[in-house]
């Protein structure tokens, strides 16, 4: 390769020069002839001016917003800036897939072999958890004269991922409300027995798997009289949920609701998995709190950042034919220390890009605690906060254990000990992120927190089944659909849908908005009064915020 090339370390993580296994448990071996054949997507991120990404976070920290079309003719890049990058790519044989609706991004397709001839990278295959991907080991390059406005390049090692926030209790515990393939003829025979069909709060008392009335209730959220009528959630996941999943889902828990209001979106016209209960959550839960929003699944196909960050494209593109969209609920993440910094930087951009456009992202904080592993599990790692909740535009969502007595009420709540939280090791602590028990220079996660604990869990269908879950992915759908009852409320009394969340509550910590959660611990960290790592600064009381934010 020449010399006059500019090189992107920091689009990859370090892989050894040496095949076998790695420390970190990867078993790396060279590339055979057949893997070179294989296509490979990359999204080429172009990086914006100087001053765009300074502007975006004053704006955004004054909480005010600008129209979609403002983003994206103001705040986006030139097509200019991109098209000596595309006329290279298809003079090298790469096949230009999409280029982003604001020319922020060129997503382009090749073989592994013509990806090592033009980027100058090294490829190995990589397995991970017993799947085997093909990944470069060293960072690539591009030309001088076409890599001018590019600051990324993203995809080139797909073994690391993001990874789902949900937790499904062992079979046999779901057996005992019925769910999964061998509580199934359980359910059935129980429902046989009893006749009536299986319903949260009817098996003892408000008991466990939780419904949409009483969650409702427990976070004060019922007295509001909204349904998010006139507002839109997306929900950013991999694959989409069965229509007959969703129906059951609404029958049980007595919500008026219909799949005219859900809109599936392939995002990159890939094989979409089969619905694994993530998908199911995420949509079952917005769609119940808020039955009267209209609910855009935009589904990845797989959880490889390039699609991802495709989708994140996708939605910010939607944003002037969708103006109701406003919240986003996303149930991913991935330990920052296994982050690319390159990565991290692109859908960092992507987020504040939303957060000035007034949509509010709910991100949930992780299922691992203060030590995630690389696969989302707990370990004797290090402790680290996970990416995509550490992002400063985004509203990171922790989890909470909740008990309910026997009238609905709340018995108890404490923190959940898989909450996620943490420091992040990318982002300086924001101007915005301030009060009791905030102390340091970073970011801090998680800002607010909801039931999560799958022994306390919700109510889930999934494949005609019906059983608890849990995780923070039950915790940031449920403030999706929050967040779309608090703009009904807004819009109908005149005012202008929330800008970004995160300005406006922390104030509003130690006061009637918010219950401090106050013990319980995520394994480095306990909760405690006022801000803390395992819950934020706690649990919204939805009809007080309502007021305060109004």
């Amino acid at each position: 390769m020449a010399d006059n090339r500019k090189t992107f370390a920091n689009s990859v993580t370090p892989l050894p020069e040496e095949l076998g296994i790695t420390p970190h448990g990867l078993i790396l071996n060279a590339a055979q002839p057949d893997n070179r054949n294989e296509q490979m997507t990359l999204l080429f991120s172009v990086a914006p001016h100087d001053d765009v990404r300074k502007q975006l976070e004053e704006l955004v920290a004054k909480g005010q917003t600008v129209s979609p079309k403002e983003l994206q003719k103001k705040y986006g890049s030139n097509k200019e800036d991109v098209q000596p990058l595309i006329d290279w790519l298809k003079s090298q044989g790469f096949v230009i897939e999409r280029v982003s609706a604001d020319n922020s991004g060129v997503y382009a397709r090749a073989s592994v072999a013509q990806i090592e001839k033009s980027l100058g990278v090294n490829m190995v295959r990589v397995t991970k958890d017993g799947i085997t991907y093909t990944a470069a080991r060293n960072a690539p390059s591009l030309p001088a004269d076409v890599s001018q406005n590019v600051h990324a390049i993203v995809g080139l090692q797909p073994f690391r991922h993001a990874h789902k926030h949900s937790r499904m209790l062992p079979m046999s515990r779901l057996a005992t409300y019925g769910g999964g393939a061998r509580g199934r003829s359980r359910t059935r025979a129980a429902a046989s027995r009893t006749g009536r069909a299986l319903g949260p709060g009817k098996n003892a008392n408000n008991a466990p798997p939780y419904g949409v009335a009483q969650i409702l209730k427990a976070y004060n959220a019922d007295t509001l009289k909204a349904t998010g009528d006139g507002q839109t959630i997306a929900i950013m996941i991999d694959t989409v949920p069965n229509d007959a999943d969703l129906k059951a889902f609404w029958k049980a828990n007595k919500v008026t609701n219909s799949m005219a209001k859900i809109t599936k979106i392939n995002v990159n016209g890939l094989p979409l998995p089969a619905p694994s209960g993530e998908e199911s959550l995420d949509v079952e839960w917005s769609s119940g709190i808020a039955p009267g929003a209209k609910i855009r699944i935009y589904a990845t196909g797989t959880l490889e950042f390039v699609n991802l960050d495709a989708a994140l494209d996708r939605i910010i593109a939607d944003l002037p034919s969708q103006p109701t969209m406003r919240q986003v609920s996303i149930s991913l993440g991935l330990g920052e220390t296994f982050m690319a910094r390159d990565e991290v930087d692109t859908q960092n951009l992507k987020f504040l890009k939303l957060a000035a456009a007034g949509v509010n992202v709910f991100i949930s904080s992780g299922d691992a605690g203060s030590n995630p592993d690389v696969t989302g599990h707990s370990s004797a790692g290090p402790e680290q906060a996970e990416y995509e909740s550490s992002d400063p535009s985004v509203i990171g969502v922790g989890g909470t254990s909740l008990t309910l007595a026997s009238d609905g009420s709340v018995d108890e709540e404490s923190g959940w000990a898989g909450s996620g939280g943490g420091k992040s090791i990318f982002f300086d602590r924001p101007a915005w992120q301030k009060g009791a028990g905030i102390s340091g220079t970073k970011r801090l996660v998680p800002d607010v927190s909801l039931a999560a604990d799958p022994n306390t869990g919700a109510l889930l269908v999934l494949n005609g089944s019906s059983g608890p879950i849990g995780g923070t992915s039950w915790s940031a759908p449920v403030w999706a659909g929050f967040c779309a009852l608090l703009n009904e409320t807004r819009v109908n009394a005149g005012k202008d849908p929330l800008p970004f969340l995160n300005p406006l509550i922390y104030p509003l910590m130690g006061t009637s908005s918010f219950r401090d959660i106050v013990s319980g611990n995520n394994g480095a960290f306990d909760a405690g009064p006022g801000y803390d790592l395992v819950t934020g600064i706690g649990v919204p009381n939805l009809a007080e915020l309502s007021k305060a934010l109004a």
